[in-house]
């Protein structure tokens, strides 16, 4: 019995097969090449920083400061900014970091407490945008309290105490790190948006510094911060933070051209305008309440410069 010949391939099979495995391993080389180019230049660029209270920015960038200060006729309104990061029971007590940016949920409560009952109005970022483009009138004794990062925290303890009181805030949420163990997971984030008192804003991809940074960086970590948002939980984003407080001018023309409204500083003040729009002042409350809270919200010993 004869034995059946193997078919060989034919030629210009053989040729094919040998172009499709040049071409997979040039694609795999050009993979490897920009991968080891992402991982040994980028890093640098979206380094996430560790924001304290001594290292964030203080003063305005001299850029700002000349541009600002040519502006004339600016309409001014005393609108004071709470900035908080974690409101929690710090258990950690060598984590110095946590514990400088943080009060404790019983400080927060009487904290808010003392605002209302004097007759505070409590506002959202998205709220003061309007009244800087007269699109709405600014309330009796305004106040907001801002959030930064998008902290677990901010869903198991602020959120509960916002809807006792029936208080509006603003929540910055890095976008990158939602899910992440020390922050809100998306269904802890859809929990505070559906609660209809917190106006979420962005604070970039990664928690960079945006102050020297290249365009390309700006235009990733402002706007996508705000699609990702708006794309993921069908909300419109329209206010921002800087990560530290750190920005120049070329990152306050990256958040105008991303869509924002409205951006905020760590720059200590209580007067905001259309001039510092996008960089609002804004204060530590610290553990103060009752009286020296109030007091201290009353002071004009404030300058942004």
């Amino acid at each position: 019995m004869k034995k059946r010949r193997k078919k060989s391939l034919p030629k210009k099979s053989f040729i094919y097969v040998n172009r499709t495995v040049i071409l997979s391993l040039i694609i795999l080389l050009i993979f490897c090449i920009g991968s080891f180019i992402f991982y040994k230049f980028v890093p640098s660029q979206i380094k996430s920083i560790v924001e304290t209270p001594k290292t964030e920015m203080k003063k305005i960038p001299s850029d700002v400061k000349e541009k600002l200060m040519k502006q004339t006729s600016l309409t001014v309104f005393r609108v004071p900014i709470l900035m908080y990061h974690y409101v929690e029971y710090v258990k950690d007590k060598k984590d110095i970091i946590r514990q400088s940016l943080d009060i404790t949920p019983y400080t927060f409560e009487q904290q808010v407490k003392t605002l209302q009952s004097v007759g505070f109005t409590f506002m959202t970022a998205r709220e003061l945008g309007e009244v800087i483009d007269g699109k709405m009138k600014l309330p009796k004794s305004p106040i907001l309290l801002t959030f930064d990062d998008g902290h677990w925290d901010f869903d198991t303890v602020v959120l509960p105490i916002l809807k006792k009181y029936h208080v509006k805030a603003t929540a910055y949420i890095i976008t990158g790190f939602i899910g992440r163990s020390d922050f809100m997971s998306k269904e802890e984030l859809v929990d505070v948006i559906n609660s209809k008192l917190v106006d979420v804003g962005a604070h970039t991809v990664h928690h960079v510094s945006l102050k020297g940074r290249p365009s390309s960086v700006l235009n990733y970590e402002i706007g996508q911060s705000k699609a990702l948002l708006e794309n993921a939980y069908h909300i419109s984003v329209v206010s921002f933070a800087y990560p530290g407080g750190a920005f120049d001018q070329k990152a306050i023309d990256a958040v105008k051209n991303a869509g924002f409204t409205t951006a905020v500083s760590t720059i200590p003040g209580i007067i905001q305008s259309s001039g510092n729009r996008f960089f609002l002042y804004r204060l530590r409350p610290g553990y103060r309440t009752g009286d020296v809270l109030l007091n201290y919200l009353r002071q004009n010993a404030f300058k942004a410069y």
